[in-house]
């Protein structure tokens, strides 16, 4: 089904019986309201509605509890802690997790097509890709993002578009498992570096990104983190490719000796043996590293299909 079927389609009030809508916020007052009335004009139900509170002071839970939803103060800092108390507070009967940013930058009106999607292709998660809107995201923004996304995509194998966007669907009993060890902004890389690295299936399908309303939360600063979570995820999740690709490093220094070798050897006739050997000697143990960098990936690659296969048979 396509994104813009699923949005023609009349919202449905069986499609949220198992889906509880976490909403985590921090000092979001301006916004907090717009975003609960959204999500309630698409159908979903008070009693899906989860407002997840890192202790706001500007009053946010007070108008978040005008509209008669659950609010909860979570346990802990930072956004991954405020999925790990959504998870303690999402009870049996709900199926699926979804899960969006309280400063209104993510149009509710997706929601039945994250559900319907999910549903009709099987995925334990569907990440909505943000398509930024006028003054919705800056360059250095966006271009932070496609880098911290095409990292990713090198260290985990994938070839995913948007792997931190803050409006996803996910299992509940999928991500039950995760070990949730990052902080901060960098839970959604963890979250999806659990599915991939799990043979979970993971769906992406383009969503309208607006202007938040208040203060931004997200710096430069918080690039480089989560960039540096990333290495930490691969450490946990795929180590043996990191390991490699840091001894494939190996082949810039060797690059770089040899062109100094020669340089020297040619315009001046001079000949390094013993540095030249070692620019040979070092290239070629990156290039070997760099081979089996590449095994190493085409091996997880395989290990994502077995799994898959494995719990086909046992559905």
């Amino acid at each position: 089904m396509s994104v813009d079927v699923a949005l023609q389609r009349a919202p449905d009030a069986e499609v949220f019986s198992q889906v509880m809508v976490v909403i985590p916020t921090l000092n979001e007052v301006e916004a907090i309201g717009k975003v609960i009335e959204e999500v309630l004009e698409v159908g979903v139900p008070k009693d899906s509605i989860l407002v997840v509170d890192g202790g706001s002071t500007d009053g946010t839970v007070e108008v978040a509890k005008k509209y008669d939803v659950r609010v909860v103060r979570q346990v802990g800092r930072g956004k991954a802690d405020a999925i790990k108390t959504a998870l303690r507070n999402v009870n049996g009967r709900f199926r699926y997790m979804l899960v969006m940013d309280g400063d209104y930058t993510y149009p509710a009106k997706y929601i039945p097509a994250l559900i319907e999607i999910a549903e009709e292709s099987g995925s334990d998660e569907v990440i909505g890709i943000r398509l930024a809107g006028d003054g919705s995201q800056g360059l250095l923004y966006r271009f932070g993002n496609w880098l911290l996304t095409k990292a990713f995509n090198l260290i985990f194998g994938t070839n995913l578009h948007d792997v931190l966007s803050g409006m996803y669907l996910i299992r509940v009993d999928s991500l039950r498992d995760a070990m949730m060890e990052m902080g901060g902004f960098s839970v959604e890389a963890e979250i999806v570096a659990h599915m991939v690295s799990t043979g979970k299936s993971v769906t992406e399908i383009p969503i309208e990104y607006r202007r938040r309303l208040g203060r931004k939360k997200l710096g430069v600063r918080h690039g480089f983190s989560i960039l540096w979570d990333m290495v930490r995820l691969a450490m946990r999740y795929n180590p043996i490719f990191l390991l490699f690709l840091m001894g494939a490093l190996l082949i810039i220094p060797g690059l770089v000796l040899g062109a100094y070798v020669g340089y020297w050897y040619i315009f001046y006739g001079i000949k390094y043996y013993f540095k030249g050997l070692i620019a040979i000697m070092t290239f070629l143990i990156g290039l070997q590293f760099l081979g089996m960098t590449v095994l190493s990936l085409y091996m997880k690659r395989m290990e994502y299909r077995l799994r898959r296969a494995i719990e086909s048979l046992h559905k």
